[in-house]
């Protein structure tokens, strides 16, 4: 199995790399986790990962600064449904748009717009940081399999992805107020926490995905 982490100029690459490494041992899985920016890799890889840290336009122009890597991401994820994992910002490029510094274009693969975290409780610092609990909207999915009441996961984020459809949400957790924890949608799902730096529910996930062959039922194609 080749497991392709995009390389874009972002953040947190290694540090994801190491943790699907180990889960892929964790689980006895033969899997090489490659850190590219080579849509040609992209292209020879079973699963893709796109994480990011830092600013929706940024990172946005980041990717597309990438010599086809945009056409390969739309060939391999949205045309072959090659199983995919956004993490963070990697996560909310996955909106039509985001609304950081600016109107910026996303892969618009699933509708909603990356908007700023507004607490109701004006206490609660901005970025938000630290562990919060996942509340499990749609338990079925492949990858949530395992996860259980109290779970909590690693956050660091300024921004939120509004889905303009409901059911696009897996998972939630509350900062002042709920907000998308894990959005999916067919092959496709991101999480606006960081799987590496979460621990064991963060292991189980990469497990999970590393487990997937992209099919749920669940959500529209």
């Amino acid at each position: 199995m080749k497991i392709a982490v995009i390389d874009y100029g972002s953040g947190n690459l290694r540090s994801a790399a190491k943790a699907l490494e180990r889960a892929a041992r964790e689980a006895g899985l033969d899997a090489e986790v490659l850190v590219t920016g080579d849509a040609s890799v992209v292209d020879d890889a079973d699963r893709i990962v796109l994480p990011g840290v830092g600013a929706f336009g940024d990172c946005a122009a980041g990717l597309r600064a990438l010599g086809g890597m945009i056409h390969a991401l739309e060939h391999n994820v949205r045309d072959s449904g090659k199983p995919f994992l956004g993490i963070c910002v990697g996560m909310q490029l996955m909106a039509t748009r985001g609304i950081e510094h600016g109107a910026h274009e996303g892969l618009g693969w699933i509708e909603g717009e990356v908007a700023p975290l507004e607490p109701l409780d004006s206490s609660l610092k901005i970025p938000h940081m630290g562990w919060n609990e996942i509340a499990v909207q749609a338990p079925a999915h492949p990858l949530l399999a395992g996860f259980t009441p109290g779970d909590h996961a690693y956050f660091v984020h300024s921004y939120t992805f509004r889905c303009e459809y409901g059911d696009d949400v897996l998972a939630t957790a509350d900062y002042g107020g709920p907000f998308s924890a894990i959005v999916a949608r067919g092959n496709m799902i991101g999480t606006q926490f960081h799987p590496e730096k979460s621990q064991l529910a963060g292991l189980r996930l990469l497990r999970n995905f590393m487990a997937w062959d992209g099919t749920w039922d669940g959500k529209r194609a």
